[in-house]
Parts: C-alpha cells; sequence; structure tokens
C-alpha cells in the first residue's frame, strides 16, 4: 500500500512540474516583444496544447478535477490563436488557379534528384527556392527549360535564394529590404489572371540577440515594401517565425496581408524530422485580391524544411 502511494506522489509531483513549467511557458510566449527569448516560446502553442491534453488525462485519473479543469483553460488559452486557421472553407475555382511552391532546400543537402523530383512532381507555375548555394545553382540548371524565366543570387551561407517562373517576369531584382545584406527577390509576375507583385525572402533565424533583431528589422520592413508594390501581393519565404510570434502578427498587420494557412489548418513545415516541434515558419502570405483554394505541405526532401505549395487564383476589381 505504501509503494502506491508513494507512486502516486511521485507521477503527482512529475505532473505539477510539467503543469507549472507549461504555464510559464505559454505566459513567455505571450511577452515576445520584451525579449527575443521570450519569444521563442511563443512559437509551439500546438505543442502546449497538447502536452495539456496530457497533464488534463493524468489529473483526471488522479482525480484532482480542480487542477483539470485549470488545465482546461490552459490548454485553450494555446489553442485559441491556432483554431481559426480551421474555419474559412476556401472558394472552388472558377478558372485555372496558379500553384506557386516554397522549398528551403538547406545550403548542405545533398539530396538533388529528391528535390527534382518534388517539383517535378508539384509542377509549380512560381517557384522559390531559399538556401541557394553556387553549387545548388549549377545544379538546378536543368530546371532552364521548365522554367525560361528566372532571377537569383546564389551565396555560400545559408541565405542564397533563386526564383524560377514559367509566367514572364518584369522589373526582377535582388535587393535587401532592411540593414542586412540579406537578399529579397521583387518582381512583377505576368499571369493570365493579371499581374501580381511577387516578393520572396528569407530573414535571419532568432538564434540569439543580434540576429533575433536583424530578422525582426526585416520583418518590420516588409510592409513598407507590400505598399510599394503595384499589383496585388504573393510574398513567400522561410520567415523563421511562427504565426504566434508578435513579430509576424505585427508584419501580418501593418502589411494587410493574409496568412495562407487560414482556412487548411495547422501545417508545420520545420523542423521536417521532429514530428512533436514542428511549426509552420515557411509562409504564402497574400493580398485580399489574391485567393487561395489549396495549400499543403510537399515531401520530404532531405532538407529541414518542407516544401510550401499554394493554389491561387486572383479576383478582379
Amino acid at each position: 500500500m505504501k509503494k502506491r502511494e508513494k507512486s502516486a506522489v511521485t507521477l503527482t509531483g512529475i505532473i505539477n512540474i510539467l503543469a507549472t513549467g507549461l504555464t510559464v511557458a505559454t505566459v513567455f510566449g505571450f511577452l515576445g516583444r520584451l525579449h527575443w527569448f521570450l519569444d521563442l516560446f511563443s512559437h509551439f502553442r500546438v505543442q502546449y496544447m497538447q502536452l495539456g491534453l496530457l497533464i488534463i488525462a493524468i489529473y483526471l485519473w488522479q482525480r484532482m478535477n480542480r487542477k483539470a479543469v485549470a488545465m482546461v483553460l490552459l490548454a485553450a488559452v494555446n489553442y485559441a490563436p491556432v483554431l481559426p486557421l480551421y474555419f474559412g472553407n476556401p472558394p472552388a475555382p472558377t478558372r485555372e488557379p496558379i500553384r506557386a511552391m516554397l522549398m528551403n532546400i538547406n545550403a548542405l543537402n545533398g539530396n538533388t534528384e529528391q528535390v527534382l523530383s518534388a517539383i517535378q512532381q508539384a509542377d509549380p507555375d512560381i517557384l522559390l527556392l531559399e538556401e541557394v548555394t553556387t553549387k545548388w545553382n549549377r545544379q538546378l540548371q536543368v530546371l532552364n527549360e521548365t522554367y525560361p524565366h528566372h532571377v537569383e543570387q546564389p551565396r555560400d551561407d545559408c541565405f542564397g535564394i533563386k526564383l524560377f517562373s514559367k509566367l514572364p517576369l518584369s522589373n526582377p531584382e535582388v535587393t535587401s529590404i532592411s540593414e542586412t545584406e540579406i537578399p529579397t527577390i521583387l518582381a512583377t509576375i505576368h499571369t493570365p489572371l493579371g499581374e501580381i507583385s511577387f516578393i520572396g525572402t528569407h530573414p535571419l533565424p532568432p538564434i540569439g540577440g543580434s540576429y533575433a533583431e536583424s530578422r525582426n528589422r526585416q520583418l518590420r520592413a516588409l510592409p513598407a515594401v507590400v505598399a510599394s508594390r503595384p499589383h496585388p501581393v504573393l510574398l513567400i519565404g522561410d520567415l523563421n517565425a511562427s504565426p504566434w510570434s508578435p513579430h509576424f502578427q505585427t508584419l501580418k498587420k501593418e502589411s494587410g496581408l493574409k496568412n495562407s494557412m487560414k482556412g487548411f489548418g495547422f501545417q508545420p513545415s520545420w523542423p521536417a524530422n521532429r514530428f512533436f516541434l514542428k511549426i509552420p515558419i515557411d509562409h504564402v502570405l497574400h493580398s485580399e485580391e489574391i485567393i487561395i483554394h489549396n495549400r499543403f505541405l510537399g515531401p520530404n526532401v532531405g532538407s529541414d524544411h518542407l516544401p510550401v505549395i499554394v493554389d491561387f487564383s486572383t479576383s478582379r476589381k
């Protein structure tokens, strides 16, 4: 009997510690504007909810009903920002949609065949590749016949970038939109449904104070870039921020762009091989005039990111 009581006390103690840690992580996640480290806690809302469900089940099993109710509230707080992604049924396309694909191919990834196979299978009209090194750029030249329009800036770090398009481009440029020299691609894409303004970008990851501030500066610069574009905007990139980061939310609010995940649910793209830790940091944002008909993740291509694919059309006003 004493052994059973001791094991129950031990289990209760562990669960109480987990519940306390989960509460602290939840609160930290809402304080991301105060410090870069706190912002890291904002990305794992789904994981907090899932862990909360486990704790709720154990509390109910232990007949600790008040604590179970408190954890239900905590799980609800975490899942409330996620739930809207599942609402808003996409309209059926009335015209042949255009397909765009984002793939962070990973500068160190040597699986060329997997990358090319995924591109061939998805057959996008617009393809943005990130972490394009000079070696990758040579290997990607096999796509030139399928994608006669392209603009790139390969780099031998993790921030080379390349846009392929089956559709004509005008005014393509590779530029830096903040104090950092991280390249961003700007172009007008001439589609059968009208012109769109394309923005492809890849801020630094927030793995320290200086990198986080660099990312935030780049995100803060994007609304002005969006406002300067003459056509409906399609902004694509590994933004190194989840939808629940306050810095991502500011970008969305100030740019007026919409998150293409809305209506299609939680679609985590990174890290590709860490199921429980996966979060959505690869984004397709769009103007109101651009209508997303489908959004899904592509296959694992050996990168630490999964591709993101959207089918879209435009509304003429």
